[in-house]
């Protein structure tokens, strides 16, 4: 095998005379390394890495003009001249206007449109409108947008193209209601389409009639269709997007305000033995109906008027719905079964008929 490769034996001989030619090499070294880079030449002053600072940096910060910032402030903050025949509210349909409240989670003065954005002043719960509204020059503007009514043909090709859950063009209503903020999502809405949907879930649904009123109220359409919980809201014939109304967007959503307690110690016409035993008995009664969190409650009202015409005390079962929703849907039922809540425990609300003489008597 050795003989048939010599080339990997080499003699004494072969390694001296191979290795005298190569030049004595020393020992490198991190300082002999070091040495090897290429020293930059003074002259170069247009090499990146060594070229000298020209000018110093300057760590001190620059003075501001005072003078210049607040114009620039004042030029940012543009107020909004809206002409909307009503008063702004964060929400329309879930507010009473006539209740006042006791007290405010966060200053009045805060403004939630922003500082000096808006012609209006806000309240803490609405910022009225300052100029009076001629309502006769507003309703005939409104006809005049909505033009001549929509023919049954006409109504039944629109409700077919937008009543589908596949629509693109829908909007949710949530417990808020009818918000501000929603009448500029409408508005563009209907740059690109004649009608938009809005699906409604949650506390609003108890009342529908209240949600289509405020939604034709402070939009200027027409509700053309409404099943359940579905609605079509039309914006008319001759509604021109670039003459719309100016509606000035909420920055953020604003605290609600304290009202007054709902449920009493004890109830009026009864003791407090009378109350309490009320209570207890509603606790224990079968729950009327099961509320889930952002349902439909569109049958609720009546439910709880057909069941006090056996019952004197219903349960309504608002597992996970919460504290909350549960005082909103409370004060729904209290002004349109008629009844009186006497109790808000355990996600259950207790509601009362009340005494039979009123109830004749407010029929």
């Amino acid at each position: 095998m050795m003989k048939l490769l010599p080339w990997r034996r080499l003699t004494s001989e072969a390694n001296t005379t191979l290795f005298s030619k190569i030049p004595n090499i020393p020992s490198l070294s991190l300082f002999n390394m070091s040495r090897l880079h290429t020293q930059p030449n003074q002259e170069d002053i247009f090499d990146p890495p060594f070229s000298p600072i020209l000018t110093p940096h300057n760590n001190k910060p620059k003075k501001r003009n005072k003078k210049n910032d607040d114009a620039s402030i004042k030029d940012s903050n543009f107020t909004v001249n809206s002409d909307l025949p009503f008063d702004f509210r964060y929400s329309y349909s879930e507010n009473n206007p006539a209740v006042e409240p006791i007290g405010f989670r966060e200053p009045p003065r805060f403004s939630p449109f922003g500082p000096g954005r808006l012609d209006r002043k806000w309240t803490g719960t609405s910022a009225p409108r300052v100029l009076p509204v001629d309502l006769e020059k507003v309703a005939e503007e409104r006809r005049r947008v909505l033009g001549e009514p929509l023919s049954d043909e006409e109504t039944a090709e629109m409700v077919e193209k937008y009543r589908h859950n596949d629509c693109s063009r829908q909007m949710n209503l949530g417990r808020g209601g009818v918000t501000h903020n929603m009448l500029e999502d409408i508005h563009n809405y209907w740059k690109r389409a004649e009608a938009v949907r809005i699906k409604c879930l949650g506390v609003p649904t108890l009342d529908m009639d209240n949600v289509c009123s405020h939604l034709e109220d402070k939009s200027g359409g027409k509700v053309i269709y409404r099943h359940i919980n579905i609605l079509l809201l039309y914006r008319g014939r001759n509604y021109d997007p670039k003459s719309r109304p100016t509606v000035p967007v909420m920055l953020w959503k604003p605290l609600a305000p304290i009202y007054p307690k709902l449920v009493k110690n004890v109830a009026d016409g009864l003791t407090f033995e009378e109350t309490k035993a009320m209570r207890n008995k509603g606790l224990n009664a079968p729950p009327l109906t099961k509320l889930s969190r952002n349902g439909v409650y569109v049958n609720v009202v009546d439910k709880v008027r057909a069941a006090f015409e056996t019952e004197e005390v219903v349960r309504l079962d608002c597992t996970h719905v919460g504290t909350s929703d549960c005082k909103r849907i409370g004060v729904k039922l209290r002004d349109l079964v008629p009844c009186v809540p006497i109790l808000f425990k355990d996600e259950q609300t207790i509601l009362w008929r009340g005494k039979k003489d009123e109830q004749n008597s407010g029929s």
